[in-house]
């Protein structure tokens, strides 16, 4: 383990320290009183500040391992989800076993709430939460690092320059979550590097091939180095995505300037806002374990979108997004709204989602609109269904 010193999370005997540390950082407390006083006039900020401070040493005082901090954060998350969320459900959960060490190849629309939702419906399924893959990107700030690794995650180092430093990387990165999984310890990754701002969910191979590398055994065959990984397809759907204006910015932005250059924190906005954001209804749909003979990692890469798109849990701003750009599209046939969500007020829904259409600057609506249909035009394209969506 001391080869992954540098990227791992936090040992259980190292959260008090680390725990202590923050509680001394005035950085940390200030983004704190922020997020739970977004409001509050400056001339308040001192008082808020120390109340804050003493009210998470407080809460925090008989914490000592990574287990009891996630017991004080799912009070919070559940607070949280009961705020800005309708409902969140789950399915496939059931088929999960404790005792096995799964990699979740999870598709990929917000920074924290992405695996935030992954590790709850396993929380309260009695499973162990996975260790997460954050890029070093968003580790700017060394309070925001401590409080991901106490969290289970790990550091994926994408700020490398030079091809034989990404390789050392790489191979680093591979052994840390190959050892995980051979000590019965889950991953959280997504499918491809970075959100996908357009919802057009796609697996990256160069992923798989980076798992692969620490597997060094010759006589072992492609297929069955990928059945080693356990890898369990997870879908998560938002009915509204909190920065699904400001994605479609950067989509605008690139399509009429060949790039984007991110404003400085950006990534920490985009964070808060993931957080706090009204969601709607969010589901969690969790696929089958790859376990069949695959030949490469295309074929790997091809079954774990046809399970992404196909478990994708498709909500009426889908349908309705869908029928704003319907035409570019034939060879699509979704079901009739009416039938698809029996029982559902549908009016009430639709007017909800044009007001939300209606808050997007006209110049970025095509992406907008473009990235709440494309979950439909991959599930329906495919000419899958599954009962729960």
């Amino acid at each position: 383990m001391d080869n992954f010193d540098d990227i791992r999370p936090y040992h259980d005997d190292e959260v008090r320290g680390v725990l202590d540390r923050l509680l001394g950082d005035s950085a940390f407390i200030s983004a704190m009183t922020s997020l739970k006083f977004p409001k509050c006039p400056e001339f308040l900020q001192p008082a808020l500040k120390y109340m804050v401070r003493i009210a998470l040493r407080e809460e925090l005082r008989h914490v000592k391992d990574v287990a009891g901090l996630q017991d004080v954060l799912e009070t919070y998350i559940d607070r949280n989800i009961q705020k800005n969320t309708s409902q969140v459900t789950y399915s496939g959960q059931e088929s999960l076993k404790n005792a096995r060490g799964y990699l979740f190849m999870c598709n990929h629309r917000d920074i924290v709430m992405d695996p935030t939702f992954v590790n709850f419906a396993l929380y309260h399924h009695g499973m162990k939460t996975p260790r997460i893959a954050i890029g070093d990107n968003l580790l700017s700030r060394p309070y925001v690092s401590d409080l991901m690794r106490l969290n289970k995650s790990f550091i994926v180092k994408r700020s490398v320059k030079g091809r034989r430093e990404k390789l050392a990387v790489y191979k680093q990165l591979s052994a840390y979550i190959n050892h995980s999984l051979n000590t019965f310890e889950s991953i959280w990754i997504a499918q491809r590097e970075g959100r996908s701002k357009d919802s057009n969910d796609k697996t990256d191979t160069a992923i798989l091939k980076m798992l692969l590398m620490a597997q060094t055994d010759k006589e072992v065959s492609f297929a069955e180095q990928i059945q080693r990984l356990n890898i369990v397809p997870v879908a998560v759907s938002y009915e509204y995505d909190p920065c699904d204006i400001l994605k479609a910015r950067e989509l605008a932005y690139r399509a009429a300037h060949g790039k984007y250059d991110k404003a400085e924190n950006e990534d920490v906005n985009s964070i808060v806002r993931g957080i706090t954001g009204n969601k709607g209804h969010v589901h969690v749909s969790f696929g089958t374990c790859l376990e069949e003979e695959y030949l490469n990692a295309t074929d790997v890469a091809n079954e774990i979108d046809r399970q992404i798109h196909s478990l994708y849990y498709l909500h009426p701003s889908n349908f309705f997004a869908f029928e704003h750009v319907k035409e570019a599209y034939i060879d699509v046939n979704p079901p009739a709204l009416e039938a698809h969500f029996p029982g559902l007020d549908l009016k009430a829904k639709r007017e909800e989602f044009e007001q939300r259409l209606a808050s997007c600057p006209e110049t970025w609506r095509h992406w907008w609109l473009q990235a709440y249909a494309n979950p439909l035009i991959n599930k329906f394209r495919c000419q899958v269904s599954t009962p729960d969506s």
